[in-house]
């Protein structure tokens, strides 16, 4: 929104400069972009007066100057066809920068004359397009006068307005804030009717969806043409082309007031029925039932040329008993009924739209229009009436004609209700000690009405709601600097550092993944509904209902998808050996104790050959960064499960820990090759999901310090077992007996080798354990190692149902 301190001044009694205007504005709320000041640009230039003008020596288009300036008589060479003595001119010295040709001046010879100076167009000044000559100025301007006076030119201050405050798109409603504020009085505005001389001849129809209130006025007999310099002057210096006298006099009022409004050429209507409805296809506008190549929706050439489809969700205008669309509602016009220099009599339209229908247009079309920006936020719906009679008065003033008596259709929407009130709420929510008169006089001057215990907000302030939007405006206007400095209370530290339990565990998973080789992925917290229900999820409770895209539609019960798809994306980019890792949250429902957090690893082992052929096996290489992460966050001992995963991982590659069969903590392996298809992602792919919530916190314990580290001085032995088991026995259900045979003895006891084939029955295995036996205090006997191999053999016999191969 741009504006001029002069107009300004039609609203406002005030004396300040433009940099109090600009001070007051930033204190109001109103953020200043920026402010173009022709007089900073323009400061080297000034007026001055030729007092003799010459024919140059040697050239035929110069001519040697005498010139007046404000640095005394001065010689300059200038080659304009009208330099001539007498003339009032601008006066550029030597040394200032030109900024319509990009040169700073210098004292160089013109064809052997020296020249001190120049004498400049409009052009070169930027103050026209085109320019045929020096500028000629009125000569009662005193020579040193300012450029910037001498054309009269202000500054133009240009401010963000924010959505939520429509009235500050017009120069009043910013006049009114700053009258609030104390930088002046606001000049009283009132609208007195004009009063018209015969009915209206045109109907005027609304469909409440499409326009809920529309007034009209013909007028008879205008003369149009080029509007006022006064007027013009000011439409250009906040960047808007003037083009004539009706068109202009509507873009004054939609800056000056925020009330946008269109004119129509009486006689470039067909009937005398103007209709404000909402659109329809050729099969709705039409008799007959069109083929469906020919059925598309209304078309309109706008005022800009462009021709718009008009859809069932726009407002249209429309002649000719509603037939034929002659405008966008609350957007722009058409070309068909536009005003030109030859129109005689013409139809005004003051009329309200809704801000979503017109915003939803607006996207539509590519259209922003000054009416579409204003409608969009919402322009006031009692300035309706004001708004016709500002503009008939307007067109009458400039253009003369004969008015009818205005004719509306349709009504206004409700204004806004009334706000309970307590002032001492002022202080309660803001800190600010402002008295009740105050309090009455700053909402007072905003255009509220203050009665006992209630504010209602004025018609062009939709936005204010509640009584917290009460302070803000008294905050504001009183002054953001005046609320109190006090400092938050302190809060005591909580016991054993700021972070949580689950904070802490997040925190040390992602330094160890890191550490571990994984690069940290962050995905979308949804992902496409067959993905999820591929996962277990995809509940109509987890399906968006506003997706910001469509494959994006449901929040995700797992991360895995989104990481495949990740891998999958590296993979087709030429870098296949992926190892990622994502820490966040996955979604059971839409309750608060459906969201879980979940560390999903990820593997896509395609390392490039090599003639070694040396590396392990991927799963156990990932079973080992899975068993590292749970030792990291504090997980206790738990017991691997075989055949029970859910679906999308691999039958006979995966397995789960679980602290009994209720608490799963992780479940890994490799993925189901349906899976990875599905999601267009080559295999094999490997990963875990560690379920952080489900892992139980650590006992506190009574010191921080570990524990002494004992070393035996006497040498380990090994002693290698063969059992014979069910070949579908987890090899871990094998190691925990063995383990527990003797605890004080037995250090380690790891599987080597697992066997099926000739000498071992069917539907078994064979299953080589070697044990570590630590003697603690003396080396043992033999009779003592027999003692404990008859141990050990006994516990596998009996929990794993176990026999000693032969």
């Amino acid at each position: 929104m741009k504006f001029t301190l002069s107009w300004l001044k039609d609203h406002l009694e005030t004396n300040a400069t433009v940099d109090q205007v600009v001070e007051a504005m930033t204190m109001a709320g109103l953020e200043v972009e920026h402010v173009d000041d022709p007089a900073t640009k323009l400061a080297a230039f000034s007026v001055a007066r030729i007092v003799e003008a010459v024919q140059h020596p040697n050239a035929d288009k110069l001519r040697v100057c005498q010139v007046e300036t404000k640095d005394g008589r001065l010689e300059i060479v200038c080659g304009a066809p009208n330099a001539r003595a007498g003339l009032t001119t601008i006066y550029a010295p030597l040394g200032a920068y030109v900024p319509g040709s990009g040169i700073t001046l210098e004292a160089r010879p013109v064809r052997g004359v020296v020249s001190n100076g120049m004498l400049c167009s409009a052009r070169e000044l930027e103050v026209a397009e085109e320019s045929d000559g020096i500028v000629e100025l009125d000569d009662a301007l005193a020579v040193g006068t300012s450029a910037a006076e001498a054309f009269g030119l202000e500054a133009v201050i240009d401010f963000e307005v924010t959505p939520n405050r429509p009235d500050w798109l017009g120069v009043r409603g910013i006049a009114r804030d700053l009258a609030a504020a104390g930088l002046g009085t606001l000049k009283p505005d009132p609208v007195e009717a004009v009063k018209g001389g015969y009915p209206c001849p045109v109907e005027i129809r609304v469909d409440g969806d499409a326009c809920p209130v529309f007034a009209g006025r013909l007028i008879k007999g205008v003369k149009n043409g080029p509007s006022p310099a006064w007027l013009q002057q000011r439409l250009t210096s906040i960047g808007l082309r003037p083009i004539n006298a009706l068109v202009d006099v509507t873009n004054y009022i939609t800056y000056d007031r925020g009330r946008p409004l269109h004119v129509y050429d009486r006689a470039k209507m067909v009937g005398d029925v103007i209709e404000a409805r909402l659109g329809r296809g050729k099969a709705e506008a039409g008799s007959g039932e069109p083929s469906p190549a020919e059925h598309h929706d209304e078309q309109l050439i706008a005022l800009d040329g462009k021709t718009y489809d008009l859809s069932s969700e726009m407002s249209v205008i429309s002649d000719a008993n509603g037939e034929r669309p002659i405008g966008i509602g609350g957007v722009m016009g058409g070309e068909s009924t536009g005003c030109s220099d030859e129109t005689v009599d013409v139809f005004v339209e003051c009329a309200w739209f809704d801000p979503i229908r017109t915003a939803q247009t607006g996207r539509t079309t590519g259209i922003n229009s000054d009416a579409q920006y204003r409608f969009a936020r919402g322009v006031d719906p009692e300035s309706v009436a004001p708004g016709i009679e500002q503009a008939t008065r307007m067109i009458l003033d400039l253009c003369g004609g004969e008015p009818s008596e205005v004719k509306v259709a349709g009504k206004a929407p409700a204004p806004p209700a009334p706000v309970a009130f307590d002032r001492a709420y002022v202080k309660k929510l803001s800190g600010l000690d402002v008295s009740d008169a105050r309090i009455d006089e700053i909402l007072d001057k905003l255009g509220f009405k203050v009665e006992a215990g209630k504010v209602t907000p004025p018609s062009w302030r939709r936005d204010v709601e509640g009584k917290a939007d009460l302070v803000e405006e008294v905050a504001r206007i009183e002054g953001f600097g005046a609320l109190p400095s006090t400092p938050l209370p302190e809060i005591a530290r909580p016991p054993g550092g700021a972070l949580t339990v689950r904070q802490r565990r997040i925190r040390d998973a992602r330094r160890l993944m890191a550490a571990r080789g994984y690069a940290e992925a962050v995905t979308w917290s949804f992902t496409r509904r067959e993905w999820a229900e591929m996962l277990g999820g995809g509940q109509p409770e987890l399906v968006l209902s506003n997706p910001i895209a469509a494959e994006l539609s449901t929040m995700r019960p797992s991360a895995l998808a989104n990481l495949i798809d990740a891998a999958a994306r590296n993979a087709r980019k030429g870098f296949p050996d992926a190892a990622l890792f994502e820490i966040g949250p996955n979604f059971r429902g839409d309750q608060p104790a459906d969201q879980w957090t979940a560390v999903t690893g990820l593997l896509a082992p395609h390392a490039p050959k090599h003639w070694t052929k040396a590396g392990g096996d991927p799963l156990f290489e990932l079973k080992a960064d899975l068993l590292a992460l749970l030792d990291e966050v504090g997980a206790p001992t738990l017991q691997v499960v075989q055949g029970q995963n859910a679906g999308w991982w691999h039958p006979g590659r995966s397995a789960r820990l679980q602290l009994g069969p209720k608490v799963v903590i992780a479940e890994f392996g490799e993925l189901h090759p349906s899976v990875l298809k599905a999601i267009d992602a080559e295999g094999p792919m490997l990963a875990f999901e560690v379920n952080l919530d489900a892992i139980p916190e650590p006992k506190k314990k009574g010191v921080k310090t570990k524990a002494a580290l004992e070393l035996s001085p006497l040498m380990p032995l090994r002693r290698d077992f063969a059992f014979l088991v069910a070949a579908g026995t987890p090899a871990g259900d094998l190691v925990r007996p063995i383990l527990g045979a003797d605890k004080a003895l037995i250090a380690d006891a790891r599987v080597f080798d697992v066997y099926a084939g000739t000498g071992v029955p069917d539907g078994m295995k064979s299953v080589a354990v070697e044990v570590v036996v630590q003697p603690r205090e003396k080396t043992l006997t033999d009779g003592e190692i027999e003692g404990l191999s008859n141990r050990i053999v006994a516990a596998a016999e009996k929990a794993a149902g176990a026999k000693l191969r032969g």
